[in-house]
């Protein structure tokens, strides 16, 4: 009978990646049969897989969403009274996690699955997916000075220090009028592009996310989602 690498199985029938199934091996937090799982253990079909006393199951649907965030809704699993989450805007019974986060008060794309090696390769800064935003400034700062759009530009493609241990670049920057602008990142540092304009007194009035790694908001209303086509998903692995 054919055996299966462990952390795939993991990876293939829940929301974990494989390199969290690793840490999880080696924490002891997995189970084969009820003994302690190995790192590079193998698994036979009919052998029962637990991950922190939850059974691992074979019949779970993968299922990817993709959700028009409103503004004042968190992007966590962590549930809190006090707070409005992503997840309650989606009525389904599968236990999911959301891909790109995006800060409270940020609005726009995000995509949620319960597929954990499509999470690691859309949340991996080495994949280097790309991330579309539109950028309204307040308009007590409307970029008056000719030049400063391009130098603007400049800076913020050659990056910019907002605290982190490297600097904060975007790979492209299109200022569609004086208030509007298009930013698209190829990294994803912790409130990067409020961070970055906050470096040259700007403030952000509106930031949302339009694409995330090729998949478009589309026609998506806030507060409203729908499963992601085929040929989204088969974008969404190819990368």
């Amino acid at each position: 009978m054919e055996k299966i690498n462990l952390n795939k199985f993991i990876a293939d029938n829940s929301s974990y990646s494989r390199r969290q199934t690793e840490d999880l091996i080696r924490k002891g937090l997995v189970k084969i049969n009820g003994k302690t799982a190995e790192l590079g253990q193998k698994i036979k079909s009919q052998d029962e897989v637990e991950v922190n006393g939850e059974k691992i199951r074979t019949d779970v649907k993968k299922v990817y969403i993709k959700l028009n965030k409103p503004v004042g809704y968190v992007c966590s699993n962590r549930i809190f009274k006090e707070e409005k989450n992503i997840f309650s805007l989606v009525d389904i019974d599968e236990k999911l996690f959301s891909i790109g986060r995006l800060d409270k008060d940020s609005c726009g794309l995000i995509i949620l699955t319960n597929d954990g090696d499509l999470t690691y390769k859309l949340t991996h800064p080495k994949f280097e997916h790309q991330k579309t935003y539109l950028v309204i400034l307040k308009k007590d700062f409307r970029l008056k000075n000719n030049n400063f759009p391009r130098e603007l530009e400049d800076k913020f493609r050659k990056g910019v220090d907002i605290g982190e241990k490297t600097l904060a670049k975007v790979k492209e920057i299109v200022f569609l009028s004086e208030n509007d602008i298009k930013i698209v990142l190829a990294e994803g540092k912790k409130r990067q592009i409020r961070e970055m304009f906050k470096i040259f007194n700007l403030r952000i009035e509106r930031l949302q996310r339009i694409n995330f790694a090729g998949v478009g908001l589309g026609a998506l209303k806030e507060g409203e989602w729908e499963y992601l086509s085929q040929d989204e998903v088969r974008k969404l692995n190819k990368i």
